[in-house]
Protein backbone atom coordinates (compact mmCIF):
# COMPACT_ATOMS: atom_id res chain seq x y z
CA UNK A 1 0.00 0.00 0.00
CA UNK A 2 1.35 3.38 -1.05
CA UNK A 3 1.19 6.48 0.67
CA UNK A 4 -1.71 8.29 -1.19
CA UNK A 5 -3.58 4.38 -0.13
CA UNK A 6 -2.56 5.24 3.18
CA UNK A 7 -4.00 8.77 3.09
CA UNK A 8 -6.94 8.49 1.63
CA UNK A 9 -8.30 5.91 4.11
CA UNK A 10 -7.67 8.00 6.65
CA UNK A 11 -9.31 10.90 5.01
CA UNK A 12 -12.24 9.10 4.26
CA UNK A 13 -12.43 7.51 7.83
CA UNK A 14 -11.74 11.34 8.84
CA UNK A 15 -15.22 12.19 6.80
CA UNK A 16 -16.98 9.39 8.20
CA UNK A 17 -17.01 10.05 11.37
CA UNK A 18 -17.23 14.05 10.36
CA UNK A 19 -21.06 12.74 8.71
CA UNK A 20 -22.08 10.24 11.69
CA UNK A 21 -20.74 13.31 14.24
CA UNK A 22 -23.17 15.44 12.07
CA UNK A 23 -26.19 13.42 12.03
CA UNK A 24 -25.44 13.20 16.18
CA UNK A 25 -25.70 16.97 16.38
CA UNK A 26 -28.62 17.55 14.12
CA UNK A 27 -30.22 14.84 15.95
CA UNK A 28 -29.91 16.59 18.98
CA UNK A 29 -30.96 19.78 17.45
CA UNK A 30 -34.59 18.18 16.68
CA UNK A 31 -34.76 16.45 20.23
CA UNK A 32 -34.16 20.02 22.23
CA UNK A 33 -35.42 22.48 19.33
CA UNK A 34 -32.18 24.25 18.76
CA UNK A 35 -32.55 25.11 15.29
CA UNK A 36 -28.68 25.84 14.82
CA UNK A 37 -27.67 22.33 15.94
CA UNK A 38 -29.75 21.11 13.44
CA UNK A 39 -27.89 23.41 10.63
CA UNK A 40 -24.46 22.88 12.12
CA UNK A 41 -25.04 19.01 11.98
CA UNK A 42 -26.63 19.33 8.42
CA UNK A 43 -23.16 21.34 7.74
CA UNK A 44 -21.16 18.74 9.50
CA UNK A 45 -22.47 16.01 7.21
CA UNK A 46 -21.93 17.62 3.63
CA UNK A 47 -18.50 18.33 4.89
CA UNK A 48 -18.07 14.77 6.02
CA UNK A 49 -19.33 13.81 2.77
CA UNK A 50 -17.09 16.16 0.77
CA UNK A 51 -13.90 14.39 2.94
CA UNK A 52 -15.25 10.96 2.44
CA UNK A 53 -15.01 11.58 -1.62
CA UNK A 54 -11.83 13.72 -1.43
CA UNK A 55 -10.17 10.58 0.40
CA UNK A 56 -11.65 8.72 -1.74
CA UNK A 57 -10.31 10.20 -4.99
CA UNK A 58 -6.44 10.18 -3.38
CA UNK A 59 -6.99 6.65 -2.80
CA UNK A 60 -7.63 5.99 -6.70
CA UNK A 61 -5.09 7.92 -7.38
CA UNK A 62 -2.49 5.59 -5.11
CA UNK A 63 -4.05 2.71 -6.91
CA UNK A 64 -3.14 4.33 -10.59
CA UNK A 65 -0.07 4.93 -9.16
CA UNK A 66 0.73 1.52 -8.09
CA UNK A 67 -1.17 -0.29 -10.94
CA UNK A 68 1.63 2.35 -13.10
CA UNK A 69 4.36 1.54 -11.04
CA UNK A 70 3.59 -2.58 -11.44
CA UNK A 71 3.37 -1.96 -15.24
CA UNK A 72 6.87 -0.59 -15.79
CA UNK A 73 8.06 -2.99 -13.41
CA UNK A 74 6.49 -6.13 -15.54
CA UNK A 75 4.13 -7.40 -13.21
CA UNK A 76 1.21 -6.78 -15.31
Amino acid sequence: MNEFQKDGMKEQARGKAKNVGGKIKEAAGNLTGREDWEAEGEADQVEGNIQDDAGRVTRKVGDVAEDIGDALKGKK
